[in-house]
C-alpha cells in the first residue's frame, strides 16, 4: 500500500479472501475524487451520439474496457490503481458481479480498496452501459508534466512583488 495508506481490521478477525478492505485509515496526502467510470469512451460527446456507446455485451468485456479508463484517469493525476482507497460499483445485474470481481482482481492484484456494490436499474450514462465506478485516490505531488507551470506562476509572483 502507498502513501501512508493502512489496511484497518477488527480484532481477532477470521482469515477470509475478499475482494475489498473494511477500512483504510489515510495518514497523509492529497484527495482524488474520480467521477463515475464506464466501458464507453470517457470524452464522449453531449448530447449523446449512439456510435460512441457501441459496447461489449458481457461484464468482462465491459469491466476490461472501464478498468483502462480508470488507469488512465489516474494516470493523469500522477496516480496508480494502487492509490485508489475507495470504489463504488454499480451494476445493472448484481449476477455479473463475479464477472467483475474477477476483471476487478487481475487489474488490482493483492490491493484492495474498500467498496461498496450497488445494483441499479440502469446507469445514465448509456442504456448498453453495464457498469459504473467512481473512485476516490489518494495522490501525491503533482505530476511533473504539471510542475514546471507551478514553478513559472510561482517565478513571476516573486517578480511582481
Amino acid at each position: 500500500m502507498s502513501r501512508d495508506v493502512e489496511v484497518v481490521h477488527h480484532r481477532g478477525k477470521r482469515h477470509v479472501e475478499m475482494p475489498y478492505a473494511p477500512a483504510l485509515l489515510v495518514r497523509r496526502g492529497s484527495l482524488l475524487f474520480l467521477s463515475g467510470l464506464t466501458a464507453a469512451p470517457v470524452y464522449h460527446s453531449h448530447p449523446h451520439r449512439e456510435e460512441e456507446f457501441a459496447l461489449p455485451t458481457t461484464m468482462r468485456e465491459q469491466a476490461v474496457l472501464l478498468m483502462d479508463n480508470l488507469k488512465n484517469t489516474l494516470a493523469a493525476a500522477g496516480c496508480t490503481l494502487a492509490d485508489v482507497v475507495s470504489a463504488t460499483r454499480y451494476l445493472t445485474d448484481v449476477a455479473e458481479q463475479d464477472d467483475l470481481n474477477a476483471v476487478w482482481g487481475s487489474y488490482l492484484g493483492a490491493h484492495r480498496p474498500t467498496t461498496t456494490t450497488v445494483e441499479v436499474s440502469r446507469l445514465a450514462t448509456h442504456a448498453n452501459c453495464k457498469v459504473e465506478i467512481s473512485v476516490i485516490a489518494v495522490a501525491g505531488r503533482m505530476p511533473a508534466a504539471r510542475k514546471p507551470k507551478a514553478r513559472a506562476r510561482r517565478r513571476r509572483a516573486r517578480r511582481s512583488r
